[in-house]
């Protein structure tokens, strides 16, 4: 009998990678099944990680397996690196994008040309939601939107509240963090005609008197100087001399 050592090697190579391949995989299969996540989940807008770390006997990484089998399914959504959401077939709760903007990146609250259309301050439809936040800047795009977190100063972190929309709240600047937040992120100097270009209105909504109170939170002169500019704007506008 003639035997075919090469061949014998070859396919005894081929067993034991076969192997290796089975236990490396066996590491990563987790016993997490779908229906334990969406009773855990259900009810919430979004979840992370670390929570089905939590309630689930798994490693982190059989479970960030069994998401991404998931989310090729259609089941589960991923909002940014370790953080979810179920599809809606399966979720049953809303999931508001100002909400998720609060949740994405801690802390942060919505501000700049977001807010400023949501209260009306200008009269475009802002897509992009624009947050600020005392860590480093980040972007995230997801189904949902585009992120953008841009930072400041830690002591420049106020003036923000709480507002509810369809029983969730979020965070968002008070109208006049909003306008200075705005103001300065962007850089160069806010001139008159700088400030026509924004096409303000609706700005009986912004008290004077915060706007500068916060504006020398700041230590900006730039700021200063736009507050000054504001003023002279709004006053005119009273008279009827700017529409604004």
């Amino acid at each position: 009998m003639i035997v075919d050592f090469g061949s014998l090697a070859s396919r005894r190579g081929a067993s034991e990678r076969n192997s290796i391949c089975n236990r490396y995989q066996s590491c990563y299969l987790s016993d997490m099944e779908y229906d334990d996540i969406a009773k855990l989940t259900g009810a919430m807008p979004c979840f992370d990680l670390a929570l089905l770390a939590q309630a689930f006997d798994d490693r982190r990484e059989a479970i960030r397996v069994q998401l991404s089998r998931w989310m090729k399914q259609g089941k589960v959504i991923g909002l940014r690196r370790g953080m979810y959401t179920l599809s809606e077939i399966y979720r049953r709760a809303p999931l508001n994008p100002a909400v998720l903007a609060n949740s994405l990146y801690r802390p942060s609250y919505l501000s700049g040309l977001w807010a400023l259309g949501h209260y009306d301050l200008i009269p475009e439809r802002v897509v992009r939601f624009t947050s600020v936040t005392p860590r480093v800047p980040r972007r995230f795009e997801n189904p949902f939107g585009v992120f953008d977190y841009r930072n400041i100063k830690q002591e420049c972190f106020f003036g923000f509240a709480s507002r509810n929309v369809g029983g969730q709240e979020f965070l968002v600047a008070e109208p006049e963090k909003a306008l200075l937040d705005h103001w300065h992120l962007n850089e160069g100097e806010w001139t008159p005609e700088r400030l026509d270009e924004m096409r303000y209105q609706h700005i009986a909504q912004v008290d004077v008197e915060r706007l500068h109170t916060y504006a020398q939170r700041f230590r900006s002169p730039r700021l200063d100087r736009a507050v000054q500019r504001w003023r002279l704007l709004t006053t005119d506008a009273e008279k009827g001399t700017v529409d604004l």
